[in-house]
């Protein structure tokens, strides 16, 4: 039962709404200290779950999620400083403004109060979550998934420990350990207890939060990204920012999924892109594609490796974390927006071009929290943003949407001052 961690976690979280920006800076620092000197114990204990995870046939893609090495240790630890020096987010006036009579009204940020986040294998999330939560004074429950649940173990020890040295409060961040899905009911049902809970893991996941939560939701979404390349793409340019946001981590939701081609330049462009990709990537291919792709192979003797499968109209509404591509040719602009407006899951979407004109109606017509031009679309992430950590991805429209930092965990406050006025 979760009762005792949900009343912790309140009387911490009113505590900490009261921490001045050096107060909380202070214990962030401290964290950032135990966690370099718990880093081989931290490492020790991922290295259970990743042990795990091999044994029971999890892919490579998703135990690359799992995986923490000295890298991604020390990039935890760099986000954690990124957000230590960003400026406070509560308490931050926005706006004021007089009545006529007389009444001061100003609009102020506050804490959202207590956050519980339900994730997915990545325990760089636990910190992220943590670090995020307590700069903008809100205390945090942690549920992460039970094949990172030794590397949660470790990493939210240290980070107690950390606040507790570093003069915090170390109530503020719980982890709900018990690897029962029982926990994520109690989550869900924790009306007054928990402020909001923010699911951040595949479509199942965030479906059955949205489905079942009698909490508030900041609903993150699972990535179904394109690329579009139109007429007058740089093709060359195109490949490299193809293959990075397919390969340089398919197992993220900034990863893409579908290639789209205009006609015009499928037979130039294709062969390309199966000339780079072969041998890792399998590529699912409207007849069209695949005509164009079989040509180009025939003519250079063949790509080694190269491994073409039938496009099925369930591959365009795949999100497939996994070293897959969907590739269809379209024949106008209208259509590769009509396509990703369809199947796109409002997450990241990029267009290949050289006309500005383009690339403008590509920005105001799809429908997603983040667009790109000529560019990978695997810069969807707090960390790239400037954020220095993030919560997930946010593809709903109300108060956050695309990386959520320190901002989508403030909400707002009116304070109103007078001299004694009445209502008539």
């Amino acid at each position: 039962m979760l009762d005792s961690l949900f009343a912790e976690l309140k009387k911490a979280q009113a505590a900490l709404a009261l921490a001045n920006r050096s107060q909380k800076d202070g214990a962030l620092r401290s964290v950032m200290k135990t966690l370099e000197a718990d880093r081989a114990a931290i490492l020790r204990a991922n290295a259970l779950d990743v042990e795990r995870a091999r044994a029971s046939g999890m892919k490579d893609a998703l135990i690359d999620r799992l995986l923490l090495n000295d890298k991604r240790i020390t990039e935890i630890i760099q986000g954690i400083d990124v957000v230590v020096r960003q400026d406070d987010p509560v308490g931050r006036v926005e706006a004021g403004w007089t009545l006529p009579n007389g009444l001061f009204i100003e609009r102020l940020t506050v804490p959202l109060g207590t956050v519980a986040i339900i994730y997915e294998s990545r325990p760089n999330v636990t910190v992220d979550a943590f670090c995020l939560a307590y700069k903008a004074g809100c205390s945090i429950l942690l549920r992460g998934s039970s094949a990172a649940l030794e590397s949660n173990r470790a990493l939210v020890a240290s980070i107690k420990r950390g606040l507790e040295s570093g003069g915090g409060i170390p109530e503020a961040v719980a982890l709900a350990d018990s690897g029962s899905r029982e926990d994520v009911d109690e989550i869900l049902s924790a009306r007054g207890k928990v402020d909001v809970v923010i699911p951040r893991g595949g479509r199942d996941l965030i479906r059955r939060v949205v489905d079942f939560a009698r909490v508030p939701v900041i609903e993150t979404g699972e990535g179904n990204c394109h690329i579009y390349a139109d007429p007058t793409a740089d093709l060359q340019r195109g490949v490299d920012i193809v293959e990075n946001a397919k390969v340089q981590k398919p197992g993220a939701c900034n990863a893409v999924e579908t290639l789209l081609v205009h006609a015009a330049v499928a037979d130039q462009f294709l062969p390309l892109v199966a000339d780079r990709l072969k041998g890792r990537v399998t590529l699912r291919c409207c007849p069209r594609s695949k005509a164009a792709i079989v040509a180009a192979s025939a003519a250079h003797g063949g790509y080694p490796g190269l491994v073409l499968q039938d496009a099925t109209e369930e591959d365009w509404a795949t999100e497939y974390l996994d070293y897959i591509l969907a590739i269809r040719v379209v024949d106008s602009n209208d259509e590769a927006i009509e396509h990703i407006n369809r199947y796109g899951t409002k997450h990241s979407e990029a267009i290949l071009t050289n006309d500005l004109s383009a690339s403008r109606e590509f920005e105001a017509r799809v429908d997603a929290s983040c667009v790109y031009t000529n560019a990978s679309i695997r810069f969807t992430d707090g960390a790239q943003f400037g954020f220095g950590a993030e919560l997930g991805i946010s593809t709903q429209k109300f108060h956050a949407r695309g990386p959520m930092g320190l901002q989508a965990l403030t909400t707002i406050k009116y304070r109103v001052s007078g001299s004694g006025q009445i209502r008539e």
